[in-house]
């Protein structure tokens, strides 16, 4: 089966609280944010909102665009969110995965 990566991000709600991450099944991996399996920063902060993804083809390639992603400013990720998602629409349900 072929895999594909995601680079997300996710909010609390419109311009609140932020959160990169990246991974090997989208959907799985929202579930939990959402279930809050884990206990981490997203559980603690209700940051449950797909507001932003992108896929590729290898994990390297979504973990360094993570990265990227992570060192930017505030106002550069909420423009990146806003190209795509201008009203932060919870993108959970038009996931194809």
């Amino acid at each position: 089966m072929y895999k594909r990566f995601s680079v997300y991000l996710l909010a609390s709600r419109p311009y609140g609280t932020l959160y990169c991450g990246y991974t090997d099944d989208i959907a799985r991996r929202m579930w939990e944010h959402r279930e809050k399996t884990f206990k981490g920063f997203t559980a603690k902060y209700g940051v449950t909102r797909l507001v932003w993804y992108e896929m590729g083809d290898s994990r390297e390639g979504a973990f360094i665009r993570e990265r990227q992603i992570k060192k930017w400013n505030r106002a550069w990720k909420i423009r990146l969110i806003e190209a795509e998602n201008r009203d932060w629409i919870d993108l959970y349900d038009t996931l194809n995965c």
